[in-house]
């Protein structure tokens, strides 16, 4: 090859190799406009993005911890108001009683010595009765002085005032002068399940054993309940005050039955808060027509709004949504595909990645979950 054309050939190959190579495809890019952004279709950036509906918020709190126990109002503690030795046990633990179903029978010489003064005195009025009787007898035939008849009144309204004081005091003990075992029997003040029993045959127990019900020191023989509903206790944190009040339903729910709820209310809130724990207890009931909770029970409980309030009570969303500016917080709402706002919004606390949304968000509205952080970045790349 002649030297003059190698030089050309090499020449070209350079010019050839120094060519700029050709820019790729740059991705569309999105139009801001204030709080707006416009993607166009086809954007990959929407790819990253996840977008939901904004639900009504219905519950104010949920999985709150709860301890089941005894209703006090529906549940009381069995003593003895005499003296004497359990000779039977006429109702033992989960039994179901009536109000005046017998739980134990008990000889007692209390109970003898008011059944005996009882019987003494119905005895005493029948004699004063019949001596009133003769005496007006004898005086409407002039065989008797006017004296006579004022002595038998009297004595005859004695003997009445002292059977009723013996009758009042043997009805007290639930006892009757007519036949029947002679026996003290403790009965149930109300209908229930006996929940609890202390007391064994041969025991030796006082009326003094109550001692103004100071259980510590004394058990009472038996505690009857009924536990057809029961309270609940709620440790609530004093910043979930606000979102509690009198009235509330609940909704229980126990590891004990996965999948159901059991409905309840609020009926109290206590004037103070645990100064060691700085919650404050509230007390609610629970309906177990079933008997299927148990007291002492740890439930789960959500508090539910009032339905007729759902919507001044806003909606609750995910709380990767929220973008947090200057103390303020944010959100993107998607107005049309590929279209999005940004909306200052006024938030409540986080509970379980949720957060409840007051103002800014109506229910229904596409809120962006995912991918909030890349908008925010697109609309305000300084920040």
């Amino acid at each position: 090859m002649k030297p003059h054309l190698l030089v050309l050939g090499l020449a070209a190959l350079a010019a050839g190799c120094s060519r700029p190579a050709e820019k790729a495809a740059e991705p569309p890019q999105a139009t801001v406009e204030g709080n707006h952004i416009q993607f166009p279709t086809g954007a990959p950036q929407l790819s990253y993005l996840t977008v939901e509906a904004a639900e009504p918020r219905r519950y104010s709190l949920q999985h709150l911890t709860g301890r089941l126990y005894l209703a006090d109002d529906a549940t009381v503690r069995v003593f003895t108001p005499v003296a004497g030795q359990v000779t039977a046990l006429r109702a033992d633990v989960g039994q179901a009683v009536e109000a005046g179903s017998p739980l134990a029978e008990i000889h007692s010489p209390d109970f003898d010595q008011a059944l005996a003064d009882a019987r003494t005195a119905d005895a005493n009025l029948a004699a004063a009765s019949r001596a009133l009787l003769r005496t007006r007898d004898l005086l409407e035939h002039g065989a008797a002085a006017q004296k006579d008849l004022e002595a038998a009144e009297a004595a005859d309204g004695a003997a009445r005032a002292e059977s009723d004081r013996a009758h009042s005091r043997l009805d007290l003990y639930h006892g009757s002068t007519s036949g029947g075992s002679p026996a003290y029997v403790l009965r149930s003040p109300l209908s229930g399940v006996v929940v609890e029993r202390n007391a064994n045959p041969g025991q030796e127990v006082r009326a003094d054993q109550m001692l103004a019900n100071a259980t510590n020191l004394f058990a009472p023989l038996f505690v009857v309940s009924d536990t057809s509903r029961l309270w609940l206790q709620i440790d609530a944190a004093e910043s979930d005050l606000a979102e509690l009040n009198r009235g509330q339903a609940l909704r229980i729910s126990s590891n004990a039955f996965p999948g159901e709820v059991f409905s309840g209310e609020i009926t109290n809130i206590a004037p103070t808060l645990d100064s060691s724990t700085r919650t404050v207890r509230v007390r609610g009931i629970v309906q177990n027509p079933a008997h299927r909770l148990k007291a002492e029970m740890y439930v789960t409980v959500d508090v539910v709004r009032d339905e007729s309030g759902v919507a001044e009570a806003g909606v609750e969303i995910s709380s990767k949504a929220i973008v947090t500016i200057d103390s303020k917080s944010f959100l993107f709402v998607e107005l049309s595909p590929g279209r999005f706002e940004r909306r200052e919004v006024q938030i409540g606390t986080e509970k379980d990645g949720r957060v409840p949304v007051t103002s800014g968000v109506k229910a229904g509205e596409r809120v962006v979950t995912e991918g909030s952080l890349l908008l925010q970045a697109v609309l305000d790349p300084d920040s």
